[in-house]
């Protein structure tokens, strides 16, 4: 099993390398045994693989799903951390649905079912929400770094800040869609057997493979924890400054430059003091940056060995190991939503309170049909066959889901006594 978009991900089924063992075996019977013991095997790997992949996928987009309509529905002012979260789950989303869901389809089928065009948009998808994801991530912890290293580029002009975050954002996904490009030029459907196609990848020279590889790893991987690290060795260096000085009495000064009154900084960070919203969010993009060295990390060790090393374990290893390290990549889509919710608590609520929504719409709705009257049908006075029925709209019972305007106002409600009955919605022809 690979995950890698840039490997052929279609192979021969397990049971078929079976087959071909089974004449050679039959003369020996511990060797058939043997056989028989690693045919079965395989086969419960496979289907733990395919079990994987759909939980993987199951839980990345109900997690992702989950971010994005907190974030939609939360009435607070929009950060720009927000920014960066709501781009962050949807390009985990996009490894979810266009690099897992492939996969997995892939190793149900074996083979790709579908024409040249959707083989390269296919391929060229899977590398976007790879690139997207760590581009990102990037933009995010340089946002970070920003407003805590130079917080006085961040006071010069009302907005500017923003439309920074936002032109990081742009800049990442666009940066994204072209580097992804020569997916769309290496892989095709071509003719891997006799009257078998498949969506093939064609490198044209022997080290293309390796040379293409290694770009992958050095721009995905990299490069980027590179950056990553630079950003966050300069943002601990400015905390560890800023603590030094809380420490011996001597606060900075605030942007017109008159010394700091107030030793706190819980609450108003000056210019060089940091806020515990600030410190929150660093941690939290401390903690996606270790969660995503620690994915992918094994992933790109093993695509590398794999590269240059000819010894290296091939795509249909049925080694456990081989197999979880390729699944443990996919893993950071799911948790990076788990982690949002974590370090911000209005998101959890949201999230909490679209489910607790949602189930009392879904037992409101279960009561009003239970309460709906039906009277006992007439013949119509126009023609003998014609049935008419009496439907009473009635209020439906008092439950938690929602409040009356009186209650919710601090009045009194209406006792139920007082209300008017209710009426019937189309009143039929007597007879």
């Amino acid at each position: 099993m690979d995950l890698a978009p840039w490997r052929n991900a279609s192979r021969t089924p397990r049971h078929h390398n079976v087959s071909h063992a089974a004449p050679n075996a039959a003369d020996r019977p511990e060797d058939a045994a043997a056989a028989a013991a690693a045919a079965a095997r395989d086969e419960r790997l496979a289907a733990a693989e395919i079990a994987l992949l759909a939980a993987i996928v199951a839980v990345a987009i109900a997690g992702n799903g989950s971010v994005l309509l907190a974030l939609s529905r939360t009435r607070r002012k929009a950060s720009r951390m927000n920014l960066f979260v709501k781009h962050l789950s949807v390009a985990d989303l996009a490894v979810a649905a266009f690099q897992v869901l492939p996969q997995l389809s892939w190793d149900v089928t074996f083979r790709f079912r579908g024409p040249d065009a959707l083989c390269r948009l296919v391929k060229y998808l899977q590398v976007v929400g790879m690139f997207a994801s760590t581009y990102v991530l990037i933009a995010m912890t340089v946002d970070r770094y920003l407003a805590i290293c130079h917080p006085l580029s961040t006071l010069r002009r009302r907005g500017e800040p923003r439309k920074q975050a936002h032109a990081m954002v742009a800049c990442a996904w666009a940066l994204s869609a072209l580097l992804s490009t020569p997916q769309v030029v290496i892989f095709s459907l071509r003719e891997v057997e006799e009257g078998v196609f498949d969506c093939w990848a064609d490198f044209g020279q022997p080290w293309g493979m390796r040379a293409y590889v290694t770009w992958i790893t050095v721009s995905v991987y990299v490069a980027p924890v590179v950056i990553l690290a630079a950003c966050y060795g300069a943002i601990l260096l400015e905390i560890c400054r800023n603590l030094r000085l809380k420490t011996r009495g001597r606060y900075p000064k605030d942007p017109r430059g008159s010394q700091s009154q107030s030793p706190v900084c819980s609450r108003v960070s000056s210019v060089r003091c940091i806020s515990r919203a600030k410190v929150r969010t660093i941690k939290m993009t401390l903690v996606i940056i270790v969660v995503y060295v620690v994915c992918w990390t094994p992933f790109f060790v093993i695509q590398m060995w794999a590269a240059w090393d000819e010894t290296a374990p091939d795509d249909d290893s049925s080694d456990p190991t081989y197999t979880i390290v390729m699944l443990l990549s996919s893993l950071n889509s799911c948790t990076n939503p788990w982690i949002y919710m974590s370090f911000s608590g209005h998101l959890l609520e949201e999230v909490m309170s679209c489910c607790r929504q949602a189930r009392c719409a879904t037992a409101c709705r279960r009561q009003q049909r239970r309460r709906r009257c039906r009277t006992p049908t007439r013949r119509g006075a126009g023609s003998p066959n014609t049935e008419h029925v009496v439907v009473y709209a009635l209020s439906p019972a008092p439950t938690q889901c929602r409040s009356s305007p009186a209650t919710a106002a601090g009045g009194t409600a209406t006792p139920p006594e007082t209300r008017r009955s209710a009426a019937p919605l189309w009143s039929p022809a007597l007879p």
